[in-house]
């Protein structure tokens, strides 16, 4: 098997989806024990005051599903663990999608769902 470059990983991973993404970092998790969000933990300190000073923690909030309503509800079943009901209720209604999340999630969130066309909000 041929070895990729540092270069060639970070184009291949420029060209996944989050979901894609997601399912690496899992699989690095479960295959070689790798835990990059612990990696990510530890370098956190070394940033900028400007990164102390924004908060750890945020909420999710939906503002709008958009036009691809269905893909939108199912990735909100999928984030939060919710029925079709529910799901679909906080699609139609908007709110809080998840609360107190980690920055980071927090962003990987509202970029799942800008992708699928929804109006996504962090506060």
């Amino acid at each position: 098997m041929a070895k990729l470059t540092r270069d060639e990983f970070i184009s291949a991973l420029k060209e996944m989806t989050i979901l894609e993404v997601k399912d690496l970092v899992d699989a690095m998790k479960d295959e070689l024990g790798i835990d990059p969000s612990v990696v990510a933990v530890a370098a956190a300190p070394a940033g900028g005051a400007e990164e102390a000073a924004a908060p750890a923690n945020k909420n999710v909030v939906l503002k709008s599903a958009g036009g691809n309503k269905i893909q939108v509800i199912k990735i909100l079943k999928e984030i939060t663990g919710l029925g079709l009901v529910e799901a679909k209720a906080l699609a139609d209604n908007g709110g809080n999608i998840k609360e107190n999340v980690p920055a980071e999630e927090a962003e990987q969130i509202k970029a799942q769902l800008e992708e699928a066309g929804a109006e996504v909000e962090l506060a």
